[in-house]
């Protein structure tokens, strides 16, 4: 369902749809590219997750607090490994697999409002999103941001007006898609509309109440 900022009275109100990216756009499976790393590295996935994302270290990363290049340096320290940026992107790449029926959405969509992609990643996500995924390209041309891109990461409502800002678009006409509780929250804080998302039959439903997507 929308979130509950969201009433019929703002059906002609949405003049963009913002979407998350992973498990929104496509289904990612983390497991699969910590599992990829720790061969390259030659340890065990617990400790490549402990030493990257329990630690914080991609949280740096995704808010902008490193550059892209420090990054990938201390992504391979931590995990013991010099890592190439080929390598990281491959690792990446084969921990995601396009949802085509939210894409089959997303083309319809975009023939009626403007469309874009804020996800929670470092800029190396958006440099290589053609090998990463390269069925968005198509549909949202540039506009796929990241949230380093803006020097803070969802739920801070600042990434979302920074996002908003470059965009040149007005919170209140956008609508803001995510698979997580606390970034649909942090959306809502900074005055956009807010779907919490589920399944691409759900989104398709809401979407056709608010008559932006015929059933």
């Amino acid at each position: 369902m929308f979130g509950h900022s969201e009433s019929a009275a703002v059906t002609n109100r949405i003049k963009l749809v913002l979407f998350d990216m992973d498990n929104v756009l496509c289904d990612y499976d983390r497991a699969k590219r910590v599992a990829c790393l720790a061969e390259l590295a030659g340890t065990s996935s617990g400790a490549v997750h402990a030493a990257i994302w329990d630690s914080g270290f991609e949280l740096l990363g995704d808010s902008g607090a490193l550059e892209a290049a420090d990054y990938l340096q201390g992504f391979g320290s931590r995990i013991g490994y010099p890592l190439s940026l080929a390598e990281w992107v491959e690792a990446r790449r084969r921990s995601m697999q396009a949802d085509r029926a939210m894409l089959e959405i997303v083309g319809r969509l975009r023939q009626s409002v403007d469309i874009a992609v804020l996800t929670n990643n470092t800029t190396l996500v958006a440099d290589h999103i053609d090998t990463l995924l390269p069925e968005l390209r198509p549909l949202f041309g540039s506009r796929i941001y990241t949230s380093a891109q803006f020097r803070t990461a969802k739920p801070d409502p600042r990434c979302y007006r920074l996002c908003l800002s470059e965009l040149q678009a007005a919170p209140e006409t956008v609508l803001f898609v995510d698979d997580l509780a606390q970034n649909v929250a942090g959306a809502e804080e900074a005055g956009l509309l807010a779907h919490h998302h589920t399944t691409p039959e759900a989104f398709r439903q809401a979407l056709a109440r608010h008559g932006l997507l015929a059933v």
